[in-house]
């Protein structure tokens, strides 16, 4: 058989082009230097300097990593917070990253920062790899889907002020129609999170430490956020270190709240300004559960007045205008989600708290792999006795291997976490897979006398019916057990849609390469 040969057939060409997609999605880093910043304390000295949280959108091995602390290379978490013990109190501390460099000093015990071993890939662990918590939150009364979306900012806006990485809040529903909301927060105990998810939050504007309104209905009636006329960004101004975009948007407060602002401003000084937009000598502070969230300017008309309708503004900023504008639409959107929900607007019920110890993790992983490796061996001997051909059995088990990678590169794409469900998910896919390739290469065999095309697409027909059944089997699942099992119905799916338009046609290929041969 000449390799070469097989390698020319489109099947086999497409086959590639997947591998190749997945292997650079994957990323595998062959060589881990330095220590991914997985969590950076709300207001600490390092997050004063700009070191932030990653974004749970920044792949795993793109995130900023520590590279030397106090000119001391580390590799090893043991190493990072050795170094961090020997600073002392008021002392200097110089972090190099990836990304920057940060100089600051040491205010408390600890730099508020945590850090973990750089991962290998892009492959994102789930909770049951990884440890975490797991919580399942049912709303009181009656929501609509843009409640819920309210909600799951509030969260995610007050997790973040907390300083918890790799967090993921999302909406989930049953077969019945109830709501619910699933917090997954990767390295937090049950306590930590139950005591931050049970209260509902409060939300202050304060004008030189007094409270003018607070978040929700009763000091709040109205945010303007999708009409035009009293929601827009305004116009970009370019300047020496990028460019700076404005937005605005109009709230109405309550007759109360308004009385609380104009006897506040009334006796407040007027400050001039350069652009010849003046406002008021105090600022409008946002603190939410007591974190200081924001700070806004106060216009110079608005002393001393009864105002119901208050116009809120801001800035963003970015290297050009496109990202300028981006984080100018990212800070309006969140200045709107906590003047509506700053306290969450129902309280939510705990229905079920899992959390899993981190030590269990690697045992897990272990423990899958062994199996994996044990299934693996074991179909591609019984292969092996049912055709006694290595011609055979080779391209089953690459077929079987490439299902898995490609499977895998797919996670790895749409950042899809990899836990026990996901796995069993993949082994039910490829199941599947070795199942069709029995069919085809039985048809090609063992068939009826005919041309192998014809033999070929006869095994088809088994195998899309097949498929459009394991499909169908897998849709309620979209929906049942609180969204628990998507992952499961979402990976067999994508897994089985896989193997028909990808490997299974391939295989097919190979087969018939080897049989005319």
């Amino acid at each position: 058989m000449k390799i070469s040969k097989l390698i020319k057939q489109p099947r086999v060409i497409i086959l590639i082009i997947f591998l190749l997609i997945s292997f650079f999605s994957i990323n595998h880093q062959f060589s881990k230097q330095g220590l991914v910043v997985s969590s950076v304390e709300f207001n600490s000295a390092a997050y004063q300097v700009g070191l932030r949280t990653p974004s749970a959108e920044v792949s795993p091995t793109a995130r900023e990593k520590v590279l030397e602390i106090n000119d001391k290379l580390v590799n090893s978490v043991e190493e990072f917070y050795n170094v961090e013990k020997l600073v002392p109190l008021n002392g200097t501390v110089r972090i190099k990253t990836t990304k920057s460099q940060y100089a600051f000093l040491k205010d408390s015990l600890d730099l508020g920062i945590i850090v973990t071993e750089a991962p290998s890939s892009n492959l994102r662990k789930g909770l049951d790899l990884q440890g975490g918590t797991r919580v399942l939150l049912r709303p009181e009364g009656e929501l609509t889907d843009q409640d819920i979306k309210d909600i799951i900012d509030t969260m995610e806006n007050r997790l973040n002020i907390y300083g918890l990485a790799d967090v993921t809040i999302k909406s989930a529903s049953d077969l019945e129609g109830n709501k619910f909301i699933v917090v997954e927060i990767a390295g937090s105990t049950k306590e930590e999170i139950k005591n931050i998810i049970a209260n509902q939050g409060k939300f202050e504007a304060r004008i030189a430490n007094k409270t003018v309104f607070e978040g929700g209905k009763k000091d709040i009636t109205f945010v303007c956020r999708t009409d035009g006329t009293c929601s827009r960004i305004q116009a970009c101004q370019s300047a020496s270190d990028g460019y700076y975009c404005r937005f605005e948007f109009e709230i109405s407060l309550s007759p109360e709240a308004a009385e609380r602002h104009a006897g506040i401003t009334k006796d407040l000084a007027i400050m001039p300004a350069p652009s010849g937009q003046r406002t008021l000598n105090e600022t409008l502070d946002f603190y939410l559960d007591e974190q200081h969230v924001d700070t806004l300017q106060i216009d110079a008309s608005l002393k001393g007045q009864k105002a119901t309708r208050i116009t809120i503004s801001g800035s963003g900023k970015g290297s050009t205008q496109k990202e300028a504008v981006q984080d100018t639409i990212n800070n309006r959107n969140k200045l709107q989600t906590i003047l509506i929900t700053g306290s969450l607007p129902t309280k939510l019920e705990i229905v079920k708290v899992d959390t899993i110890s981190p030590s269990l993790g690697p045992a897990f992983i272990n423990n899958a792999l062994l199996i994996g490796l044990i299934a693996t061996l074991g179909v591609a001997l019984i292969i092996y006795l049912r055709y006694r051909s290595l011609k055979i059995t080779i391209p089953v088990m690459v077929t079987v291997l490439s299902e898995i990678y490609i499977i895998l590169g797919f996670a790895a794409i749409f950042k899809q976490n990899l836990d026990l469900i996901a796995i069993a998910a993949i082994l039910a896919a490829v199941g599947t897979g070795v199942d069709d390739q029995i069919v085809i290469t039985d048809e090609i065999l063992f068939g009826s006398s005919g041309a192998l095309k014809q033999q070929i697409k006869k095994a088809f027909f088994v195998i899309l019916s097949a498929y459009a059944a394991t499909v169908a089997a897998m849709l309620p699942l979209l929906r049942a057990g609180a969204g628990l099992l998507t992952g499961f119905a979402i990976v067999t799916i994508v897994g089985v849609t896989i193997g028909v338009l990808i490997t299974r046609p391939a295989f097919g290929a190979i087969v018939r390469t080897l049989i005319e041969e």
